[in-house]
């Protein structure tokens, strides 16, 4: 089955002091299996709230986010939960690992509730490995530079298997070579093992590394431009 996500008339308003911020208003797109997608745009412009919804983090106000055609805004908590487990990884700008944990213990996070028929720690291992940190298995995130936190990341993101990777600025805390080094990891994973990815950045020479830009602004998408595969 092709694993199609799709914004129908999505809006999502935010209120505060007894005002009403649109932070996407009628939004309308379409994101294919595979495709690796970068969403730009300037500050405040709903980067970050699309990729909130896409990932069930939050909630439209009015609209529907669809899962191959099946609205998620009618799932239950447990539904959803468990839709995100099947099928959304998801990186951060700032990490969100746990400092008490090794880098191998933090990949294995995501499944300590979790049954599943693997392996949890070799599965674990092996995400570890694709990222390139095999030595790095017991290290401690003190030990551990920015760029391979941020690998320690992708891996955890990766360990359930998604269909889907999301991930909301993840070279904004890291030095131009490190970013560079991490958008290539995400796109070698987007490219061997076929997961959709959609990357929200500021970053602009590395959004044209995409396959697809999508540009917002106030709350729309402005523009959406689909391009020659990335080599």
């Amino acid at each position: 089955m092709s694993h199609k996500m799709e914004c129908v008339e999505v809006s999502k308003v935010f209120k505060g002091d007894g005002v009403s911020t649109y932070a996407l208003e009628d939004i309308n797109v379409t994101f294919e299996e595979g495709e690796f997608v970068a969403i730009v745009g300037p500050s405040g412009s709903g980067k970050s709230t699309i990729l909130s919804l896409l990932g069930t983090l939050d909630l439209t106000t009015s609209g529907n986010v669809t899962y191959n055609g099946s609205p998620l805004n009618e799932y239950s908590s447990r539904k959803l939960a468990d839709f995100r487990f099947e099928n959304i990884g998801f990186i951060f700008q700032q990490f969100h690992l746990l400092p008490t944990l090794t880098a191998l213990e933090n990949v294995m996070s995501p499944l300590f509730s979790r049954k599943v028929p693997y392996n949890k720690k070799e599965r674990a291992e092996t995400m570890l490995n694709q990222v390139g940190l095999q030595d790095k298995y017991n290290s401690l995130l003190s030990q551990l530079s920015g760029g391979q936190q941020q690998r320690v990341a992708i891996a955890r993101a990766l360990v359930h298997e998604p269909n889907w990777l999301l991930a909301d600025e993840p070279t904004g805390n890291l030095d131009t070579d490190t970013g560079e080094i991490i958008f290539d990891t995400l796109h070698g994973l987007n490219r061997n093992k076929g997961c959709g990815v959609i990357v929200v950045t500021h970053d602009s020479e590395l959004a044209e590394r995409a396959d697809r830009i999508v540009e917002m602004k106030n709350g729309k998408i402005v523009r959406d431009t689909r391009k020659q595969a990335y080599a």
